[in-house]
Formats: structure tokens, sequence, C-alpha cells
């Protein structure tokens, strides 16, 4: 499995992965393209994308901040699912980040949310935060409340919180 990191909207895989992202994610959870293409110039910020026998599978919107990284999207495109390469990628943050912190629908959102948690708790991540909400992504976007997920145990949540909100949503 490769992982390389896009430095440019320019570069080719990024229609691809636009068009997933915004396809798979529901509106509230989504930048719009203009959103989007600015992740390329925020020194926090980098898109992954994750290749598997040469072909692209999936991709990582990462944020390095300043103990632990956020992985704001993770996703695996619809044909390369239930392969267990969401396991591999999980494998990949684990060995380049000590400390990593995500957010996800609440477990009882739906049989997707119960997957999804069921699938984070089986990698590596517990529930750390039930109250936190996701600021809305613009106008015409709701707020949303989600649980965040850890890989370790976080010492203070409200600072972990604020930071996300400050430079991811910022």
């Amino acid at each position: 499995m490769e992982f390389l990191l896009i430095t440019s909207p320019e570069d080719y895989r990024i229609k691809d992965i636009y068009h997933s992202y915004s396809s798979t994610f529901p509106e509230e959870e989504i930048r719009d393209w203009d959103q989007f293409i600015k992740l390329f110039t925020n020194p926090h910020a980098k898109v992954i994308s994750v290749l598997h026998e040469s072909k692209p599978i999936g991709y990582l919107i990462i944020w390095e901040l300043s103990h632990y990284i956020f992985v704001e999207h993770f996703e695996v495109f619809a044909e390369f699912r239930n392969q267990k390469l969401g396991s591999h990628i999980t494998g990949y943050l684990f060995k380049n980040y000590s400390r990593i912190i995500l957010e996800i629908e609440p477990a009882d959102a739906g049989e997707d949310a119960k997957r999804r948690y069921s699938f984070y708790q089986k990698n590596g991540f517990s529930l750390v935060d039930e109250m936190y909400v996701q600021p809305s992504y613009g106008e015409g976007k709701k707020s949303l409340n989600l649980w965040l997920l850890a890989n370790y145990s976080p010492e203070n949540i409200k600072e972990i919180k604020d930071e996300i909100y400050n430079i991811v949503y910022h």
C-alpha cells in the first residue's frame, strides 16, 4: 500500500477524491470545492491519496496539530470496501502518528454509523467525547453532534476541541 501526499489541487487525483468525498459524506460534513482546495495552502492540512496495487483506493484528510493529528476524513472508495483495506490504512496512521483524534457520527445514528464505530473500536480507537459538536462548514449547513475518538487517552478534551475548532474549522 502506498500513501502519497498530494501537494496541489491541480493533481489529477483530486477530482476523483473530491467527487467521492462530496457524494459519500453528508452535505453538512463536507467542504465546498473552494474550501476544499484551500486545504492545499494550509500548513496544518494534508491530503493523502491511498494506493493499493498501484490503484487509488481512497484518501485521508489529516491535520497536524499541536500534539496529535486530527483525521478529518478517511474514505476507502466504494468499489474497494470490505477488503480489510481500511484496517491497513489505520495501521499506516498508527505507524506514523502516536496520537490520533477523529470524529464520527454517534453509533446510534444508523447501521452505517454503528458499523463505522465498530470498525474504529476494532482498530484501536476509543470514545473520548460524546458531546462534541462539529461546527458548520458554512452558510446553509448545520453544525453536527458527533463523537470524538482517539487511539490514546487525551488529558484535556476541551483544549483539543478548541484547537480543532480554531484551526480545522476556522
